[in-house]
């Protein structure tokens, strides 16, 4: 039986050439950041230029699925071209702005993953309804089991890319300014203001039959 290991092996590419002591390459602190992230960044060259798209993912184990309509450009190469697209794949929490005495010293905390890699086009029918039920819970989990799956046509003008996460790392900011010794004295507020994702009251959809209540999953946001 084949153990995961525990981290990812740093490479050329997922080592930071600036404040490597933030870098994180274990596992649980890269799903952790990715879990809680709903939206990633996809980028990938076409026709010898750089593209960044934001889009909606999902993680199953160790595999990003990202989907998208089967006209899609990054789509259609990663299943034209052999082996696939090569992307790099990026999601990024901001959890606070760290003001300093001085204007360089500005800063965020944050939490970023940041993923290289190949990405293939699902083509197996039971991977794809298994991707698209993880896009789906990703958003919020226990939605794909209470909504009605995906039909043979939504199938079929739908794609699925995957990404393996092989050449992965982690990066954080965490605590307070750094400010310079000799700018301590100066008469300047310093400090962090926290950042964080707030949720308002679910609000029904103005055609939803009546007696239908929001679901104790919705409500636990």
């Amino acid at each position: 039986m084949t153990t995961t290991p525990a981290a990812y092996e740093p490479t050329d590419r997922t080592v930071p050439s600036r404040s490597r002591d933030r870098a994180r390459y274990d596992r649980e602190t890269v799903y952790s950041i990715l879990d809680q992230a709903y939206v990633c960044h996809l980028g990938f060259v076409r026709d010898g230029a750089p593209v960044v798209l934001p889009t909606l993912f999902g993680r199953v184990g160790d595999t990003l699925y990202v989907h998208g309509s089967t006209g899609s450009r990054p789509l259609l190469a990663a299943g034209r071209t052999d082996p696939g697209l090569p992307v790099c794949l990026t999601v990024t929490h901001v959890d606070g702005l760290v003001l300093a005495r001085s204007a360089f010293h500005h800063s965020l905390n944050y939490r970023s993953v940041v993923a290289h890699g190949v990405a293939r086009q699902v083509t197996d029918e039971a991977e794809c309804r298994t991707a698209l039920d993880a896009l789906v819970d990703h958003v919020v989990p226990g939605r794909s089991a209470d909504s009605r799956p995906a039909n043979a046509r939504e199938l079929a003008a739908t794609a699925v890319i995957r990404l393996d996460l092989e050449e992965v790392s982690a990066k954080l900011r965490t605590g307070g300014p750094n400010d310079d010794a000799e700018d301590l004295d100066l008469p300047f507020w310093s400090g962090v203001v926290p950042v964080a994702p707030a949720y308002g009251r679910p609000v029904p959809a103005a055609d939803l039959a009546p007696g239908i209540t929001t679901p104790d999953y919705i409500a636990a946001l």
